[in-house]
């Protein structure tokens, strides 16, 4: 291979924000181990992909993108898989892309520096591929935080549930949460560096399960609102399952916490839930709404529904339609199911054609976006609080977030310039289905 004297290295991620602070983590183990992080694949010896396996659109992407890439093989690159897709896959890149060298699932992302001591020393072939039995967590004192105002904080990896259309059990291995101290330790170190929002990630961040007994996730969550500093606490993302209503009442009791809670339904139809393997019944979905919908404080409420799974009934899918009316939520992500490898919903029979799935998927965004459009009325005339993201210099507006984690775009006076990562007070004067409009209160 070529000199890795610069030891230079290029990090395209793709998918989530679990994958997003992942890739923060690698980031920064890189760096610590003596490598320079550059912005293009020509200027790079080592050029790394952290993948998403979640959607088939994703995954080919990151194929598409080695294939692209090959070309730079000859000229001493060297090229590694991280992620989903590396601990889906394995050693089966190696074949269906040779010049590959490192596979390392995000399991064992932890083994980092060895594996590239490794690849220094030219071995053509490296693997990091834990399977569910790991017990450990990927910690290091060296993140690489992209945004120097809102950060991430992983509190539980991996997934026990096994839904029947999700291959993340298989990828990300079993549920292991990190110790309520590492937790609240990290967080009290961000907020000495002067960041302000925290964003609290698991794939179910409400399993979690503190290893030294010290504290529930809803006591974690008040424990890092308290902090000193910190002025937002959001978390992602909860499953129904685990949901507690103690989780309410924490965010009713300690304001630094978002008024925001995103509970993932998948569906409104009961047999699907139970063929989808989901562990919850509607009843016990909608208990969980009435705590969110109950508390002193308005707090949005978002989603994520999966159409077309197998065996959909256009009556099921009218029952999805139906739940979206009746907790008129604030926003939804909707998703056409996609077969993963490993995944029970492999064996299910009666396939939706891709087409009707992208018709059912049209009709449940335009019928959020009518609700959206109903309900964000209320906020005419309204004052809220924003936290300053950046300005879109096209417009002339500045770019906003609200606790309710609603994008909030505003216009300020002549002169007056406000801060990235600051706090002002903005009141409404419109309302898009996707995002609220307004001006500076001065």
């Amino acid at each position: 291979m070529a000199d890795l004297a610069q030891k230079t290295f290029y990090l395209e991620t793709f998918g989530c924000q679990m994958n997003a602070h992942d890739s923060e983590k690698v980031v920064g183990t890189l760096v610590s181990e003596g490598y320079r992080q550059v912005q293009t694949v020509e200027e790079a010896e080592l050029v790394l992909y952290n993948t998403c396996s979640i959607r088939d659109k994703a995954e080919q992407k990151v194929f598409n993108r080695l294939s692209d890439y090959k070309k730079f093989y000859k000229q001493g690159k060297r090229f590694g898989v991280l992620g989903c897709v590396a601990q889906q896959e394995g050693e089966k890149i190696f074949e269906r892309a040779p010049y590959v060298s490192l596979v390392c699932g995000s399991a064992s992302y932890r083994n980092l520096p060895q594996m590239l001591i490794q690849i220094e020393a030219g071995k053509q072939r490296v693997t990091g591929l834990d399977d569910r039995e790991t017990d450990e967590c990927f910690e290091t004192e060296f993140t690489a935080r992209t945004n120097p105002h809102r950060g991430y904080i992983t509190i539980i990896e991996g997934c026990d549930k096994f839904c029947a259309y999700c291959v993340v059990p298989f990828t990300r291995g079993k549920e292991r949460s990190r110790t309520s101290e590492s937790v609240l330790s990290e967080a009290r170190q961000m907020a000495d560096l002067g960041y302000t929002e925290v964003q609290l990630l698991g794939q179910n961040v409400n399993s979690y399960k503190d290893p030294a007994g010290k504290k529930t996730f809803a006591e974690l969550l008040a424990a890092v609102g308290e902090i000193p500093g910190i002025r937002r606490v959001r978390f992602t993302t909860s499953h129904p399952r685990d949901f507690g209503r103690d989780i309410v009442d924490a965010i009713d009791a300690v304001p630094t916490l978002c008024d925001h809670v995103h509970l993932p339904v998948q569906s409104g139809s009961e047999r699907v839930l139970d063929a989808m393997q989901r562990l919850y019944t509607l009843d016990e979905y909608r208990e969980r709404i009435s705590w969110i919908k109950g508390a002193r404080r308005e707090i949005s409420i978002t989603s994520d529904i999966i159409v077309g799974f197998p065996g959909e009934t256009e009556a099921e899918f009218e029952q999805t339609l139906s739940l979206l009316d009746e907790v008129g939520y604030d926003a939804i992500f909707g998703f056409k199911y996609s077969p993963r490898p490993n995944t029970p919903a492999l064996s299910l029979q009666d396939a939706i054609p891709d087409e009707e799935k992208a018709r059912r998927l049209a009709i449940l965004n335009e019928r959020q976006r009518d609700i959206q459009r109903s309900s964000y009325n209320k906020y005419l005339g309204t004052t809220i609080e924003v936290m300053v993201e950046g300005k879109n210099e096209a417009r002339g507006q500045w770019i906003g977030r609200t606790s309710q984690n609603k994008v909030f775009n505003f216009t300020t006076p002549d002169g007056i310039k406000p801060t990235a990562g600051g706090y002002v007070t903005v009141v409404t004067k419109a309302t898009f289905p996707n995002s609220l409009f307004g001006e500076l209160v001065i």
